[in-house]
């Protein structure tokens, strides 16, 4: 069962789709170097953007274990753990959980069919 609400999840999902289909927004594959905290990097220049401001919003609403399940779900649905792995995924992200977690979830070019992809393993959809 998840503390974040599918549908805040779903309008995530709908907002990241808009916001990477601007023709201006371009996000590097990998960080510019390891150190580099790339999601700011990358997202430095479209922070003017409604849907950038729409999907902020929405994350700094949220309570701080709802952002780590966000980031969870985004790392279930891209591979990075298991359906079991679950409660391993959450703790991952709570220790690496910052101010910057819609900045991080946006900065990855596949977030929204990774954020679908998690809720569908944890037996949720979105209506489409």
């Amino acid at each position: 069962m998840l503390n974040i609400n599918p549908e805040i999840v779903c309008f995530i999902i709908t907002k990241a789709r808009e916001f990477l289909a601007q023709e201006d927004v371009s996000l590097p594959e990998e960080p510019i170097s390891p150190g580099a905290d790339w999601a700011l990097q990358a997202l430095s220049d479209h922070v003017d953007s409604l849907c950038f401001e729409e999907i902020e919003a929405t994350v700094k609403d949220l309570e701080p274990d709802q952002e780590a399940e966000l980031v969870a779900l985004m790392w279930l649905g891209r591979g990075d753990y298991e359906p079991d792995e679950w409660s391993i995924a959450i703790e991952e992200a709570e220790a690496e959980l910052t101010d910057h977690t819609a900045q991080y979830i946006l900065a990855h070019p596949m977030v929204a069919d990774h954020l679908l992809e998690g809720l569908i393993q944890q037996g949720y959809a979105c209506d489409e």
